[in-house]
């Protein structure tokens, strides 16, 4: 049988990207406790975010959050993961042809009337 961690409350599990030092451009960034917001993966969302119109993230997402208030989780042996409230998660990365906001089932009818 299989573990996992399933966040509760308005809580993301995130997995945090690895830290880069440099760039892509060759700027070296500094230490990481001067970084307020780092980026990472969406491994579980709860169900109460899930839910709400208001939060449009699902898993596999890559987002930007910021780690203040974040737990990490001693569930993998690299410790890269986080219970995150998700009033921390800043903003989901998303590419120019994908949908700006998903649709949940309960809006599909709300299609009637004009703007």
């Amino acid at each position: 049988m299989d573990e996992f961690v399933e966040p509760l409350g308005m809580r993301v599990l995130i997995r945090k990207d690895e830290s880069r030092q440099r760039t892509r451009g060759g700027i070296v960034l500094p230490d990481q406790a001067e970084i307020p917001t780092i980026t990472g993966r969406v491994v579980e969302v709860s169900i109460q975010v899930e839910r709400d119109a208001d939060f449009p993230i699902e898993k596999y997402d890559k987002v930007l959050f910021h780690p203040k208030n974040s737990i990490p989780v001693d569930f993998e042996q690299d410790n890269l993961l986080y219970v995150v409230p998700i009033e921390d998660v800043v903003a989901v990365f998303r590419k120019s042809d994908s949908p700006r906001r998903r649709r949940k089932p309960d809006q599909d009818q709300e299609h009637g009337g004009g703007e």
